[in-house]
């Protein structure tokens, strides 16, 4: 994502496997030309029918075996995580709370292993290709759970885990209308009052000393967001409750109330002073799970070493834009441009050309309480284009730009919140993070410096249209629910990057000189994070 991350849904992904990695072609038409001549006994037309009716028999069975298997470890999984559940649109557990206690990681675990076993029972070779993929997908799902909870072991590291589940959810139940609000209410009273449960479990599992320091001071930023949640979307819909549900919600809130400021007490005076943690991960660590997020058997020396070529080759590209710009922008206005501006140039004259046209970029700034604004424009016109050209079909499923809650802000500009691929037919959000009340005006003027008019724009290219709100509506159209529920973080945000280039090369804003040099400068922006490693989401 441009500029933010992925709302709730996890979606780690698989190294490939091995019976997923097409032969070279030159292999396998050496294999075919081979087949070709040799002599082959010929077979009767009665025994080529009789060999393919058991292997199609015997497909179906494991197929049917496998589509148990992954039921059962779906159903399995979501009862464990009931604020992914709400999130993917399973809503049996939309009145329960992740147990992050020991207890509760030991749960997960457990489960994963069992699942794990039953899957090294298959003959994956004997299953259809589509449940191939799947079983590769799952596989690396049930691993990746394994070594987050005993290797990585984020729980003891990683608060924001904790206050993205806090706000999340009461989010995923009071955004969307997937049922009757009386009925949200209900279930939202019933997690309000196992939040306090949750903080202390949080208290009891980090390590203060392995927390980074960027980590608890966002989280001590965030806490009263989930109270926010409370004022803006339930205490407003509290009157369609009956008055024995209204007293029990209102119980709720005010112990909700209290915890959060105990909580916010440990997190000022505990949390924040002792934070010693680094946030880089170490080489190791880093290289275990750049194989779970990544479908690919790059290393990551071979993944740097395409980026750098594509850094090196977009640099170029904005240097011939920039050059070409700067040129006819002197011999229509007369403005100077830069003296030095060769065809060949060293890096530090292509360095001052770029610079010299960005900042006529820059120069066009929203204003400060445009911003949303903007991004809501900038959708509709994104969306215009894309069906004026016929790019890709538009989703039928609206995209509503909103402000970013409060409790997920401090980490990215900008987000998409996708509906869950088992919700059908509702909202996605677009939300934009306003800009501080607290800021300074010259905090102000950086900040819309960088997201510039242009910039904007190109925000709304990669979170909506045709980036990921695009995207994601259309795989959770894949008849494959596991798939469409562990969708692939590199191939999301791979897709946004790609739509992004699409439109450039189309000619969005008229061929506009400085919206194709704010492409690239995005595109430069995320190389180096964007093609080595991918979270859910995603941020800038």
């Amino acid at each position: 994502m441009l500029g933010g991350i992925a709302a709730v849904r996890p979606v780690p992904r698989s190294p490939a496997m091995p019976f997923l990695r097409p032969a070279p072609i030159a292999i396998a038409v050496l294999t075919v030309l081979m087949a070709a001549c040799q002599q082959q006994p010929a077979q009767a037309p009665a025994d080529t029918a009789a060999a393919a009716s058991a292997a199609t028999a015997t497909t179906t069975q494991a197929d049917a075996r496998f589509a148990d298997l992954s039921k059962r470890w779906l159903d399995g999984w979501l009862q464990l995580q009931p604020v992914a559940a709400t999130q993917t649109g399973d809503h049996r557990y939309d009145d329960q709370l992740d147990d992050l206690s020991a207890a509760g990681r030991t749960k997960l675990v457990d489960f994963s292993r069992k699942m794990l076993a039953e899957l090294d029972t298959l003959d994956v070779a004997k299953l259809s290709r589509e449940n191939q993929v799947d079983a590769a997908i799952l596989r690396n799902q049930v691993r990746y759970d394994l070594w987050t909870a005993e290797t990585l072991q984020s729980w003891a590291s990683d608060p924001q885990i904790y206050s993205q589940l806090a706000g999340g959810a009461l989010y995923t139940l009071m955004a969307r209308e997937f049922a009757p609000m009386p009925q949200r209410l209900k279930s939202a009273t019933a997690r309000m009052e196992k939040l306090p449960v949750l903080f202390a479990q949080m208290r009891a599992n980090l390590d203060p000393a392995r927390v980074p320091k960027i980590h608890a001071e966002t989280v001590a930023k965030q806490n009263a967001g989930v109270l926010s949640l409370v004022d803006s979307l339930i205490l407003p819909q509290a009157k369609q409750l009956g008055a024995g549900d209204r007293k029990r919600l209102d119980a709720a809130i005010a112990g909700l109330r209290t915890a959060v400021a105990e909580h916010q007490k440990w997190l000022d005076n505990t949390l924040l002073p002792n934070a010693k943690g680094d946030f880089r991960i170490g080489q190791q660590l880093y290289d275990e799970k750049l194989a779970f997020a990544l479908n690919s058997p790059l290393s990551r020396a071979e993944i740097r070493q395409r980026a750098e070529a594509a850094i090196k080759r977009t640099r170029a590209e904005m240097y011939d834009i920039a050059r070409k710009y700067l040129l006819a922008r002197e011999a229509s206005t007369g403005e100077a441009a830069p003296k030095s501006m060769p065809t060949q140039p060293g890096d530090v004259q292509q360095q001052a050309v770029i610079e010299a046209a960005l900042e006529l970029a820059y120069a066009d700034p929203p204003a400060r309480d445009k911003v949303v604004e903007l991004a809501r424009q900038s959708t509709a016109d994104a969306t215009a284009f894309v069906r004026a050209k016929n790019l890709v079909s538009v989703p039928e499923t609206p995209v509503e730009i909103i402000l970013m809650p409060e409790f997920q802000r401090g980490v990215a500009v900008a987000y998409c919140d996708s509906p869950g691929p088992l919700d059908k037919r509702l909202k996605t959000f677009y939300a934009v993070s306003p800009i501080p009340d607290d800021w300074s005006q010259e905090q102000v003027d950086s900040f819309l410096r960088e997201y510039n008019t242009r910039s904007i724009h190109e925000l709304s290219i990669h979170e909506a249209m045709p980036g990921h709100y695009l995207q994601i509506a259309h795989s959770n159209k894949h008849p494959s629910t596991l798939r469409a529920v562990l969708g692939s973080g590199s191939f999301i945000e791979g897709w946004a990057m790609y739509g992004e280039k699409v439109m450039a090369d189309a000619g969005y804003m008229d061929n506009d000189p400085l919206m194709q040099l704010i492409q690239r400068k995005w595109a430069l922006r995320r190389w180096p994070t964007r093609c080595s490693t991918r979270r859910s989401t995603s941020t800038a």
